[in-house]
């Protein structure tokens, strides 16, 4: 039986709760595919206490299930109609609020993570 999007959304919840480094208040995951969903980037970062951004790692036993637990929700969408007719998305940020128990998914259509834009070779300040 097919899990709902309710049912992937509380299992993308619990993997990024349960990888959640000490002290962490918020997670925030972005997750991009390619167009053809065989490959995926992604940055992890979270709030400590005193509201601090950081990064984090996550261990492989975490991150290729939430991959794989987040394309299943993007086919979801597809076979349920929830596209509105438009192309499905490509990514999503997916935000756990730890301390009240939330997690919100933001879609995305386009590229967005820009891993490489530090160290593109391009030396303008010179």
């Amino acid at each position: 039986m097919k899990k709902t999007d309710d049912q992937l959304n509380n299992e993308i919840g619990q993997l990024l709760f349960k990888s959640s480094p000490n002290g962490a208040k918020k997670v925030i995951a972005q997750l991009e595919f390619t167009p053809e969903m065989d490959v995926c980037r992604y940055l992890f970062d979270y709030y400590n206490q005193n509201d601090e951004l950081n990064w984090y790692l996550l261990d492989d036993d975490i991150t290729d299930p939430l991959i794989d637990t987040v394309t299943e929700l993007r086919q979801y969408y597809i076979d349920n109609n929830l596209t509105n007719g438009l192309p499905a998305w490509i990514g999503c940020i997916i935000t756990v609020d730890i301390e009240n128990a939330k997690i919100d998914f933001e879609f995305k259509y386009e590229r967005f993570i820009d891993l490489y834009s530090e160290y593109d070779g391009d030396d303008d300040d010179e």
